[in-house]
């Protein structure tokens, strides 16, 4: 048996609201209600725009073709990356 088992069940909701709205307020609890409706809508609204340009970005890479690497250096058997004293 969990902690949280009994939780809501009985008058705890009821008394869980009657502590909001006391401590909120009656007048303020719409507004805060739409104040994270609206949150929420640009958050999906950004999250789709950020989706689009991810997909705009992989067909943009997909027709772009990678140059060969220059790997003259690394046949000779020295490395570009880091010198050896």
């Amino acid at each position: 048996m969990g902690l949280f088992d009994d939780l809501f069940r009985g008058w705890t909701p009821l008394i869980i609201l009657a502590v909001v709205v006391l401590l909120f307020g009656a007048t303020r609890l719409p507004a805060l209600a739409r104040s994270i409706g609206q949150s929420r809508n640009a958050f999906k609204a950004e999250m789709k725009k950020g989706q689009q340009e991810g997909v705009a970005e992989n067909s943009t890479a997909e027709t772009t073709q990678a140059k060969p690497s220059d790997t003259s250096a690394d046949s000779a058997g020295e490395s570009s990356t880091t010198p050896k004293p």
